[in-house]
């Protein structure tokens, strides 16, 4: 190749965005090699949570943890669509002595209202036509769809106080996720990821599961980026595990490949990627060969996880039948708790049915079927393996359910709109206070009367049990320091252990 061409190829390659990366490498090197982790660099001091010559597990960007963890793992149990809290845990008898009668404005208070209801002339209150009864030590109120909850109250906090500030599914869901109602941002589990990496080499640091609910099937979709990286690298993305012959996609090989032919192309593939990042210094380069790797280990390890015919039968019975349906959340759940065995950072389980604007009475008693025995058998199935110590569990969707019927009401039917002024939540396992309720809404179960709750409250709760001080775990982009709360969260001391 004569000179002159080659600089003509020298000059073509070395434009603006290549030069500035490239002026960029000696800074951004130390980052990256900080956020690959183990399988790329080699440090001489101790990571986050595996130690420093652990065969296994992949250091986060955090050289250190800010103080001491109280968990390793998070399960996440989303309630897509708006749980009515009035109909499983917020106890109001007031809504059935005054059902029919309008919301008093004094309670309402001028609160904004979605499209679907903010047309109506009158707001008519109604209470739950289920039963509630006390449970555990403390008198928890619990209503009758959920027996099984009923008995594990003593093993739970439940947070009547939660609040947000969407109103609609899309930014509501959002917000919860990733700490912003508008998209681009990274979801809880990306953040994971990043801040703290894995304790497994074999399966990714994020794992999702979806299920839909028998309330409402044609509910609410969800939408994949909800467990996107934003714009951490793609290494942090949240992986799917379908309920398929092949649960995660693109990951089986075409037939006739051999496992050594396998390793033969990985590697070359490595080395013209790793000849590609040292030509232009772009740290998606190495998420992608890291990305390939984790590929090629997950071909045996996916499969060990997801085959669950190897249980035993008290466990198919703890969970309900359901479990031996791929799919299904209670199958889900079964799957959530192999996925904590293998040391998992953050399993997010979706269950999609709970928006239930009309013929709610029938639509949630399907749901809570769905969810309660499942639900409940995963805070023992972890207790009795000792893994419920060093896990948090978190079961709550979006927002609320109003407390006056959408649309018209009669003797046995009726519907609940959004509600984001006051729901309910509960968390279970390390360093949560058990058997205790925080917080308080008005009688009308319409407005929190004691100790609030924000999403970037729980948020922030969630990252100091794993060690993480949330105003500390940062990224920067686009000239901003981002964190998944934003800049709002306090620690709710008053729930930890």
């Amino acid at each position: 190749m004569s000179e002159k061409k080659i600089l003509e190829e020298r000059s073509l390659i070395l434009n603006r965005r290549n030069f500035l990366g490239k002026a960029a490498l000696g800074v951004g090197g130390t980052a990256l090699a900080s956020l690959m982790g183990c399988s790329f660099f080699n440090k001489s001091e101790a990571g986050i949570l595996t130690p420093a010559n652990s065969i296994s597990g992949s250091k986060g960007a955090l050289s250190s943890l800010h103080h001491p963890a109280k968990i390793k793992r998070v399960i996440y149990l989303f309630q897509s669509g708006g749980p009515s809290q009035l109909e499983l845990f917020d106890y109001k008898p007031l809504l059935n002595v005054r059902r029919g009668e309008d919301l008093p404005e004094s309670i309402r208070n001028g609160q904004r209202l979605t499209g679907m209801t903010s047309g109506q002339d009158k707001f008519p209150l109604v209470g739950s036509q289920f039963d509630f009864k006390q449970y555990g030590k403390n008198g928890t109120w619990i209503s009758d769809l959920l027996p099984y909850t009923a008995k594990m109250v003593d093993d739970l906090c439940f947070i009547k106080s939660m609040h947000t500030e969407a109103i609609n599914h899309d930014p509501a869901v959002t917000f919860f996720q990733t700490g912003s109602q508008q998209p681009g941002r990274p979801s809880i589990g990306s953040w994971l990821s990043y801040g703290i990496g894995s304790e497994n080499d074999n399966l990714p640091a994020f794992t999702v599961l979806l299920s839909r609910g028998s309330g409402r099937p044609q509910g609410q979709p969800l939408y994949t980026r909800l467990w996107g990286n934003g714009f951490l690298h793609s290494l942090h993305q949240g992986v799917q595990f379908r309920a398929a012959k092949d649960p995660v996609l693109y990951l089986n090989d075409p037939k006739g490949t051999t496992k050594d032919t396998k390793r033969a192309i990985l590697d070359k593939l490595a080395a013209l990627n790793e000849k590609q990042y040292e030509e232009f210094g772009d740290p998606e380069i190495q998420s992608r060969i890291s990305q390939y790797e984790m590929a090629y280990r997950m071909q045996t390890s996916v499969p060990d996880v997801m085959n669950i015919d190897d249980e035993p039968d008290y466990i198919y019975k703890m969970y309900g039948s359901d479990a031996k349906i791929p799919g299904t959340y209670a199958a889900n759940c079964l799957l959530a708790r192999k996925l904590a065995e293998k040391d998992v950072r953050f399993i997010q389980l979706y269950h999609m049915g709970w928006d239930q604007h009309d013929n709610l009475p029938g639509a949630i008693e399907k749901q809570a079927k769905d969810v309660d025995q499942a639900s409940a058998a995963l805070v023992a199935d972890l207790k009795q393996r000792g893994l419920l110590e060093d896990t948090l569990i978190v079961w709550g969707g979006e927002f609320g359910r109003t407390n006056y019927s959408q649309g018209i009401l009669t003797a046995d039917n009726y519907g609940r709109d959004h509600h984001p002024r006051s729901f309910t939540m509960w968390m279970a396992g390390g360093g949560i206070k058990p058997g205790i309720s925080y917080g308080e809404t008005d009688d009308f179960g319409y407005n929190i009367v004691k100790n609030p709750v924000h999403v970037h409250d729980f948020q922030a709760t969630m990252m100091h049990l794993l060690g993480i001080d949330h105003k500390k775990l940062t990224y920067k982009y686009q000239g901003r320091r981002f964190r998944l709360t934003d800049v709002e969260g306090h620690v709710i001391k008053d729930i930890l252990s």
